[in-house]
């Protein structure tokens, strides 16, 4: 349903453009108090608007138990675009923003200890709520522009601060509160499509975000049953935006 719903908002904010893109003429972007075509601009902006979903890979130290079940939500991206031209085909791009994103945890029964039940949900889900303050520096390499579109793919790094990581906090898991690395540091990868309107450039694209850094705080217990199985924790997943410039 949420795929869906992201579907259906890609295509009506496409459909808006969709005579002028496809038109036999090649639209300039004039219409930006003279500033004359976007792609002949050395510095451009601009802003974006998005979703993503984000999940966790885990790594274990044993198979002793069954793996983390984790249930991803539907988050929400803002930010925006500053894009440096550095050649014919390829821009520099920097995309500070804000991530939103919902994760749920859920320990199976096996992680039940002599103190611990881990059939109750109090001690068997974690509902993990991150706020990303977000650092992405990608290239963009573009094909020649067909008409009023144009294709690319995006490569870099990004790093980030979460703001709800709970790194420094005295409490744990035991205490019911699960806690992340504030710094993570992620690979991106994806593709694109601009398209061209008199008055802006219209960019849907699709990323894959995947980190490098583990994001793990364990727990003060070095036999934790949250944390003494789990070797690394990254996140991993996608985001898909709208840019507007």
């Amino acid at each position: 349903m949420k795929k869906a719903t992201v579907f259906i908002i890609f295509l009506c904010i496409s459909n808006i453009t969709f005579g002028q893109v496809f038109s036999d003429y090649k639209l300039k972007n004039d219409a930006r108090g003279g500033r004359g075509d976007i792609d002949n601009q050395f510095l451009s902006y601009g802003y974006y608007l998005g979703f993503n979903s984000l999940d966790f890979l885990f790594n274990y130290r044993t198979n002793n138990h069954k793996d983390i079940e984790v249930k991803s939500g539907t988050g929400f991206n803002v930010g925006l675009i500053g894009n440096m031209k550095l050649g014919k085909h390829v821009d520099l791009r920097f995309e500070p923003g804000l991530t939103f994103t919902t994760r749920t945890l859920t320990y199976p029964e096996s992680y039940t200890t002599i103190d611990l039940d881990f059939t109750d949900t109090v001690n068997s889900e974690r509902e993990v709520k991150s706020t990303y303050v977000y650092f992405p520096l990608l290239l963009k390499f573009s094909t020649k522009r067909l008409g009023n579109f144009k294709p690319f793919v995006l490569a870099g790094a990004s790093t980030a601060i979460n703001l709800s990581s709970n790194e420094k906090s005295d409490d744990d898991n035991l205490a019911g509160k699960f806690r992340m690395k504030t710094n993570p540091t992620f690979l991106e990868l994806g593709f694109g499509i601009d398209f061209y309107t008199h008055y802006f450039k219209f960019t849907p694209s699709i990323r894959g975000v995947f980190a490098v850094s583990d994001e793990l705080v364990k727990d003060k217990d070095p036999n934790s049953p949250w944390t003494s199985n789990i070797a690394s924790m990254k996140t991993r997943g996608f985001f898909i935006n709208f840019t507007f410039q």
